[in-house]
């Protein structure tokens, strides 16, 4: 009888478990499709004003904080922080060409910021450049017009809609790709300040953010700031540059906006919201580097 059980009812058993395994997956991937449009994109996320309200804090502090950093003078990279031997080695793998990338944290009093309906990303990274100036780094920055070349295939499209000295409104048009595809037209207010011989930094807010469908084809259209996939709401970011040691020390410190990650679509949004801004940033940093560089052996 139980051998009859083991070859007979057995296998039986097994299949009716594999089928009801089989249907929970289709049931949940039918779940996770009807939250999606037919593109496979995730339903619209409208941007709360709590959420706005946190990121505001957030960008507060953190602005406040590299004000005070700016005007000590001293120690102007992350790394500087490092205790040894965090320190030496950080400042050899720059010398190798390695970039170094930091996740950070703005705290309030002590405590977190909660972000509600919202996640804050935020990291700082520093890329060495051998041989080069301030002024060669500086002429690849405000090259706004050709950084759809220098930093491609993030951005797509680039052009300065106006300028004024340091001051510099610019249009960029990203591209971003981890398992989806998200195209953003941008809009950016960017200032630019000489502190001492050798040394500048540079201030830049997104002051426009809207998703692209159907980029680039005849029905492409903008959707509705604030109210979209939520891939990205806000992007602050904070340049210094610093000209020592042979060559230009260049670091980008972000801080970013973008929906949370809803239930039942981790594997749809969850890449992009958390894996892009920590790649956009060591992207954009060699880049920076190469293009120096590059016009540095013309």
């Amino acid at each position: 009888m139980g051998e009859w059980f083991r070859r007979q009812v057995r296998p039986l058993a097994d299949t009716l478990v594999a089928t009801s395994v089989l249907s929970a997956i289709l049931v949940a991937g039918s779940i996770s499709l009807a939250q999606s449009d037919p593109t496979g994109d995730p339903a619209p996320t409208r941007l709360r004003s709590e959420t706005v309200s946190a990121f505001d804090r957030y960008e507060h502090l953190t602005e406040e904080r590299n004000e005070a950093e700016l005007k000590r003078g001293s120690r102007l990279l992350w790394i500087d922080s490092l205790g040894e031997p965090g320190r030496p080695e950080a400042y050899a793998s720059l010398k190798r060409g390695e970039v170094q990338v930091h996740q950070l944290t703005t705290l309030d009093n002590g405590k977190p910021i909660v972000c509600p309906g919202g996640m804050i990303h935020h990291w700082v990274g520093v890329v060495f450049i051998p041989g080069a100036k301030l002024d060669d780094v500086l002429g690849v920055l405000e090259d706004y017009d050709h950084q759809s070349t220098i930093y491609s295939p993030d951005v797509e499209r680039s052009k300065i809609e106006s300028h004024d000295g340091d001051h510099f409104r610019v249009f960029l048009r990203f591209r971003r790709h981890k398992v989806i595809t998200v195209v953003l037209d941008t809009e950016h207010d960017v200032r630019y300040f000489h502190d001492a011989p050798g040394r500048a930094h540079s201030r830049s807010s997104a002051v426009r953010i809207a998703e692209v469908e159907n980029p680039g084809k005849s029905d492409e259209r903008e959707r509705q700031p604030g109210d979209n996939g939520g891939f990205l709401w806000r992007m602050e970011t904070w340049w210094r540059m610093e000209e020592r040691d042979g060559g230009v020390y260049v670091q980008s410190e972000a801080a970013s906006l973008t929906r949370d990650i809803p239930t039942g679509l981790g594997w749809l949004v969850g890449p992009f919201v958390t894996g892009i801004p920590k790649e956009t940033l060591a992207f954009t940093l060699e880049a920076t580097r190469k293009a120096v560089l590059g016009r540095g052996n013309k």
